[in-house]
C-alpha cells in the first residue's frame, strides 16, 4: 500500500510506502513527515501511485488551480474504489 500525499514545500505531489516515516521531496528537498501530511489517496502499489500523482498534477495544470476541492477528493477516492474492484473481480464463467 502506497499512500499519495503533497510535498508541504513545494505542493508537488508525491507518494510514500506505508512503511515510510519520512520522505524526501524530489522537487525541492523538503524533509516529509508522512504521517503529518495529508494523504489523497491510499493505493496498492507504487505503479498505481505514480500514475495518481501524474493525473493529479496534468488535472490541476490544466485547470489552473493549486488544490483539488472536496467534492474532487471525494470523486477520486470513490473513482478509484469503484476501478479496484473491477480489477480484483473474478472473471464469470459461461
Amino acid at each position: 500500500m502506497y499512500h499519495v500525499l503533497r510535498c508541504p514545500g513545494c505542493a508537488t505531489f508525491t507518494y510514500a510506502d506505508r512503511f515510510e516515516r519520512w520522505k524526501l521531496c524530489h522537487v525541492c528537498g523538503e524533509v516529509i513527515n508522512v504521517k503529518a501530511v495529508p494523504h489523497y489517496l491510499d493505493v496498492r502499489d507504487y505503479r498505481d501511485a505514480e500514475e495518481v500523482v501524474n493525473q493529479l498534477e496534468d488535472y490541476l495544470y490544466i485547470s489552473g488551480r493549486k488544490e483539488l476541492t472536496q467534492t474532487e477528493l471525494l470523486t477520486l477516492r470513490r473513482e478509484y474504489s469503484t476501478w479496484l474492484r473491477l480489477q480484483n473481480a473474478e472473471p464469470s464463467t459461461p
